[in-house]
């Protein structure tokens, strides 16, 4: 299984991913990237919302939430 598919369906079961969780979840390193490349290769809807929360040094910052939103044009006509 790779990165890729892994990452669906994470997203398909959870509905949503940040970085912390899909590299201690799914060793993904670049989920960036691999957002992007299913986004515009495969078509998948997800859009990112920023959150906010305290990191280990207790000071505010801000990270990205990743929400899968429906499936593909594909996957509906099936």
């Amino acid at each position: 299984m790779n990165g890729e598919i892994r990452l669906l369906e994470y997203l398909k079961k959870h509905k949503s991913i940040t970085c912390k969780e899909a590299s201690e979840e799914l060793g993904n390193l670049r989920l960036s990237s691999t957002i992007y490349y299913l986004r515009h290769s495969k078509g998948y809807n997800i859009i990112t919302t920023m959150e906010e929360a305290l990191n280990r040094y207790g000071e505010k910052t801000r990270f990205g939430r990743y929400i899968l939103i429906g499936n593909t044009s594909e996957e509906r006509n099936k």
